[in-house]
């Protein structure tokens, strides 16, 4: 496909999407009034662009945005490192994966909500409760793809490097490293949304900071347009940590085909 027809087709795309945020944009606007909801179920736009002005002014929305979206980083890139490391040991050790998978799944079917009070009681309302939640919800999708990838490398390949003589650590880097990234960036793509949901997590359970308890805050005062404007803030942090997520993947993975499109 010649790069002026994947150009159209990404501005047709834009284009469609612009629409459909202006469609939904009206609709939230006047789609209440129309159905006669109440403003303090669901308030139109106006309302909430007007809250969120206020919040900016009053209540230093920027300061809690920015704390949350440190949270979500750190817990994001912390949590990723940590499942993409035992992913591999595992997918290399057959005996390391028999003797930790049992534990590991343990503490995924766990609730992470039970471990947010938890945390909370050993180190108190700080950043640190958020942060290890956020990195107990990335950790496992990073881990399940990347030690899926290793596992399902060619044999061939690997038996015919140690053919030539290849090392452990040379048949890691040249083989099994390069084909597990498509699915580790896979479960970086699913990470970096989870993030967003461990760290509200924290803060909602016990937190004096951030955009969880801005929106705890707003339920406590019945205020459902602060709760919006904190939702919309929170859907923002996590497209961000999604978008770099992409870029990321873009700059690394450049070397894989580029989808073809078809139909319309």
């Amino acid at each position: 496909m010649s790069g002026a027809t994947q150009t159209s087709l990404a501005r047709r795309g834009a284009a469609w999407s612009l629409l459909l945020l202006l469609i939904f944009l009206a609709a939230w606007e006047w789609g209440p009034g129309l159905l006669r909801i109440p403003s303090f179920i669901v308030p139109p736009l106006s309302a909430v662009a007007k809250e969120a002005v206020r919040m900016w002014e009053v209540t230093d929305l920027l300061r809690h945005t920015r704390i949350t979206a440190t949270e979500v980083l750190v817990g994001f890139i912390l949590g990723s490192l940590m499942g993409a490391f035992i992913g591999y040991v595992l997918g290399m050790s057959p005996t390391a994966e028999i003797a930790l998978s049992p534990y590991i799944l343990a503490l995924q079917i766990a609730p992470k909500v039970a471990f947010a009070p938890l945390f909370i009681m050993w180190m108190g309302f700080t950043i640190y409760p958020k942060i290890l939640v956020a990195i107990l919800i990335v950790f496992f999708p990073v881990m399940v793809n990347v030690l899926t990838a290793v596992r399902t490398v060619d044999p061939d390949l690997i038996n015919l490097a140690r053919a030539f003589k290849a090392s452990r650590a040379q048949i890691f880097w040249k083989i099994e490293f390069p084909a597990s990234l498509p699915p580790l960036f896979a479960g970086l793509r699913i990470g970096s949304t989870l993030a967003v949901v461990g760290v509200v997590v924290g803060e909602l359970v016990g937190g004096n900071l951030g955009l969880g308890y801005l929106l705890s805050f707003g339920e406590g005062q019945a205020n459902t347009a602060m709760v919006f404007v904190a939702i919309v803030m929170l859907t923002i942090v996590g497209g961000i940590a999604y978008g770099l997520v992409i870029l990321l993947e873009q700059r690394v993975l450049h070397y894989l085909p580029k989808r073809v499109h078809t139909g319309f």
